[in-house]
């Protein structure tokens, strides 16, 4: 986000705030979740915009939490607003984990949660537990969704507390969709069951 620095003669001077900077990142849509199948974001549907607007779009899910124990929360892209959810994607996936016992703590890179020219959803946050006190948060970035020349990249930070072996698992993803469409509809959901609860809000960054 833009940061706006003034002088103190300045802001002495300021009679309204009409005219100041708003920054470089703007909401676009929030939506909760509520025993939800799934969320999905989609270019001209109930004012989401997902085209050449902004270079970059950013998604953070806030307390995701499962309706079913010991699932992972997915995305995946469209290119046919939202008919289909199903575009190519290679990825990399790592994570670093600690239990509350104290008993694990790693780091590693875990290849059966990559894609290699996969249609699958991604995983974003593995293995959440579905107790009352537990859920996933994190960021997805989008670049360039709307490009008809070049890949589309994201990348992912993520925090869940793990069903079994109660644990922080920290996640990191990032890989592209493959295709030279444009993305234009975004789809989160569980890799089984309901999302219970939560937030997903939707921001465009500009370039500025």
């Amino acid at each position: 986000m833009a940061l706006v620095k003034y002088n103190n003669n300045s802001i002495s001077s300021v009679t309204a705030t009409a005219g100041l900077s708003s920054g470089a990142m703007t909401l676009i849509k929030s939506q909760t979740a509520s025993s939800s199948a799934n969320i999905s974001f989609v270019h001209g549907t109930s004012d989401v915009v997902l085209d050449n607007t902004y270079p970059i779009y950013l998604f953070k899910f806030i307390g995701v939490h499962p309706a079913t124990q010991n699932v992972d929360f997915v995305f995946n892209g469209s290119t046919d607003t939202g008919s289909n959810y199903n575009v190519t994607k290679t990825s990399t996936y790592f994570y670093a984990t600690h239990s509350e016992a104290d008993d694990i703590a790693s780091m590693a890179y875990e290849a059966d949660k990559d894609l290699a020219q996969s249609t699958a959803f991604q995983e974003l946050a593995s293995l959440i537990g579905n107790d009352n006190d537990q859920s996933g948060s994190g960021e997805l970035y989008l670049f360039n969704p709307s490009s008809t020349t070049y890949v589309k990249h994201f990348i992912v930070s993520s925090n869940s507390a793990r069903a079994s072996s109660v644990r922080s698992r920290n996640q990191y993803v990032a890989g592209y969709f493959n295709t030279t469409s444009a993305i234009d509809a975004i789809q989160f959901k569980m890799s089984s069951g309901n999302i219970d609860s939560g937030v997903i809000k939707m921001y465009g960054l500009s370039k500025s």
